[in-house]
């Protein structure tokens, strides 16, 4: 008995030292670029680059226990190097919940993977058992590094937190504007009022769904792929209410069509792919290219492969250029997934590679300017809450 003891005085802190570097590890291989940096690009596009504001909607740092005001080796934007790309503002979203075996199929709800990756980074124990709880820690990270950043990060709420900000971006460019979104509305776990609760955290996108179905609707990779449920028609009117702006990334096919046969407002789509550059179960169908372009809304071009169908910034471009041509330049920005357990082509130090792309692809430098990220900005100016 006494042997066994020791061996396990030995053999517990040595398994809790693993299984602490586990989410390090796991977000080093998930997080991978084709390249390492630096990422050239040809002095035309550098020089116009430098002249440009640039926006993505769509981020997954806040899952993983980097710090963001740090330059890392590994994943795929911090600070520093969302400055050096010249993002002016940058959309950080919360995941609290992927099932396990997560696939672009077919995915139940009843099996979670976040839990033990909350544990081994140490998250607040009423995260283990609350997706709530998760959504507001994410966020808490978010106003934290943004308090500690010396004004270099802010956290935008408001249209006239957007304006000023952006003034003061004129006059000094290496700072960064933050919004927060929730990936999939599992955070208010069935209740209507918790859309009060993320808006008062500081949320002002709600994505409806993440890889499977919930209480608001049908995931595109869900068993069921339904439309909107009875709950979710209240959500998508508080949603409108709280001027909360909705994201049909990940959503089912029906419930893109119930959302936009009675949103009043425009929505967006944070990260995604087109089916006319790359068929597959969560990229956009030319009608609903077309009826998100009708409603207002604005489409973020994802960097990965099942987005786009290869790891290049060529596929990326071809992406972008079909969506212009179907829809028009006004509707299509960026939509990373950054550090959302992708392979891109590059980190976010290589924007100006998309810069070079559009260029070559034939866009005016008025619609380069749109795309990296006019059209993010104006969006926010028009929808965000006063």
């Amino acid at each position: 008995m006494r042997k066994l003891l020791l061996t396990l005085l030995i053999l517990v802190p040595v398994g809790a030292g693993i299984f602490f570097t586990i989410p390090t590890l796991l977000d080093r291989q998930a997080n991978s670029v084709a390249t390492p940096a630096p990422y050239p690009a040809s002095d035309s596009a550098e020089k116009l680059h430098q002249t440009l504001f640039v926006a993505d909607l769509h981020d997954d740092a806040l899952l993983w226990q980097r710090d963001l005001l740090e330059r890392h080796d590994y994943g795929h934007s911090d600070l520093p190097r969302l400055l050096e790309g010249r993002v002016g503002l940058q959309v950080f979203s919360t995941v609290t919940k992927t099932p396990r075996g997560i696939n672009y199929e077919s995915n139940g709800a009843d099996s979670d993977n976040i839990t033990l990756l909350a544990m081994a980074q140490r998250w607040p124990r009423e995260t283990w058992s609350s997706l709530l709880a998760r959504a507001l820690y994410q966020a808490d990270k978010l106003k934290q590094a943004a308090a500690a950043s010396e004004g270099r990060m802010v956290l935008i709420h408001t249209r006239s937190e957007l304006a000023a900000y952006l003034q003061a971006w004129q006059r000094g460019p290496q700072r960064l504007a933050t919004v927060l979104a929730t990936e999939g509305l599992q955070p208010i776990e069935g209740k209507l009022e918790n859309i009060d609760v993320l808006y008062d955290a500081g949320f002002r996108i709600a994505g409806l769904t993440h890889f499977f179905d919930n209480e608001v609707g049908g995931s595109a990779h869900g068993l069921d792929k339904g439309g909107l449920t009875p709950l979710g028609r209240q959500v998508i009117t508080r949603l409108e209410e709280k001027r909360m702006l909705v994201d049909l990334a990940h959503a089912s096919k029906s419930l893109i069509d119930d959302v936009l046969a009675i949103a009043k407002r425009p929505v967006l789509v944070s990260h995604t792919g087109v089916a006319g550059t790359c068929p597959g179960p969560r990229n956009l169908t030319d009608d609903h290219l077309q009826r998100i372009a009708a409603n207002g809304g604005v489409i973020g071009i994802g960097y990965w492969d099942a987005a786009v169908c290869e790891t290049s910034v060529g596929a990326i471009i071809r992406a972008i250029r079909y969506t212009a041509d179907k829809v028009g330049v006004a509707h299509v920005a960026l939509g990373s997934d950054f550090n959302g357990t992708v392979h891109a082509p590059f980190d976010s130090t290589g924007l100006a590679q998309i810069t070079e792309g559009l260029q070559r692809a034939g866009f005016s430098d008025a619609d380069i300017a749109a795309i990296m990220g006019g059209n993010v900005r104006d969006l926010l100016l028009a929808n965000l809450p006063d």
